[in-house]
């Protein structure tokens, strides 16, 4: 895919480990856990308008690029707007999006013209932000430390797994054929006036060899 070593070629680039730069949930025992209790617990406690100011740092290969984003998202209506500037301040890109469509607004030039990136862009923000939860029809596994319901999803399956001694989701898995496409892994939940954020997000998609790791800095609602 030609468009992916050129997604943040304007940021500032580093080398470093892969290591996951949060902590790693730790996993209780969940067998008398009633499953869809978590699922309405959740969405009771999740956010439906709000900005979060992140640092954002996209890895291809061997690179890794950094970046400060600002997104708005309406998780009740699935629209966001997200703003992307890097360390120095330059604006890269500002979007806007639903659940039907995703519009640029403003593309640095050497973004533009690479394929679409904003569509590219647009959709990574839906999977992090928009379907947490899984429809009151999906399969449910109840295994010895998780809970993990699946549903169709357009071509393929999706896969939600919550865990923890929260009960919270830690993973969103997509496959097609049976493979891997995508992951969200959710980590280090804050609690602010009696809302659950993900302090850390990381999006590793497999199909296209590049993952985005987020970190929350500001909350703002």
């Amino acid at each position: 895919m030609k468009l992916l070593p050129l997604i943040f070629i304007a940021l500032i680039c580093v080398v470093g480990c892969t290591t996951i730069p949060f902590q790693k949930t730790l996993y209780v025992p969940m067998e008398s856990v009633n499953p869809w209790a978590l699922v309405e617990e959740f969405r009771k406690t999740s956010p439906d308008n709000f900005r979060v100011i992140n640092t954002i740092v996209f890895k291809y290969n061997w690179n890794k690029f950094s970046a400060i984003g600002y997104i708005d998202v309406n998780a009740g209506e699935r629209t966001f707007k997200a703003v992307c500037i890097n360390p120095m301040g330059v604006k890269l890109f500002e979007l806007t999006g639903d659940k039907d469509k995703i519009d640029s607004h403003f593309v640095m030039e050497q973004f533009s013209g690479k394929g679409n990136f904003a569509g590219t862009v647009g959709e990574d923000i839906r999977r992090i932000y928009f379907g947490l939860t899984p429809s009151s029809g999906a399969a449910v596994k109840k295994k010895k430390t998780k809970i993990v319901f699946s549903e169709p999803a357009g071509p393929g399956i999706l896969e939600y797994t919550f865990a923890g001694s929260a009960g919270l989701p830690v993973e969103k898995n997509y496959y097609e054929d049976g493979i891997l496409n995508w992951r969200v892994s959710y980590y280090e939940y804050l609690h602010k006036d009696g809302k659950n954020y993900p302090s850390g997000i990381i999006l590793e998609n497999y199909k296209y060899g590049y993952s985005l790791t987020v970190k929350l800095k500001e909350i703002r609602v």
